[in-house]
């Protein structure tokens, strides 16, 4: 968006940029247990450490298509 000084003895123009941005929460694998939620998104930069916290993550989601 371009933003012009509404006075005319400012010698520069004013930018600025704009990104959307959309509310979202974060919880451990943990927290998450006994929880369903519409939409999921999993993250893990490193392997779980048991095998159970990948099902419970993966089964947090009430459709699989909803799983990111």
């Amino acid at each position: 968006i371009k933003l012009s000084p509404s006075d005319a003895n400012i010698p520069f123009t004013l930018n600025r940029l704009q990104f959307p941005l959309r509310l979202a929460y974060s919880m451990t694998i943990n927290k998450a247990q006994g929880q369903t939620f519409e939409k999921v998104g999993i993250h893990l930069p490193q392997p779980v450490f048991p095998q159970g916290q990948l099902y419970l993550a993966f089964s947090r989601a009430r459709v699989m298509n909803n799983i990111k």
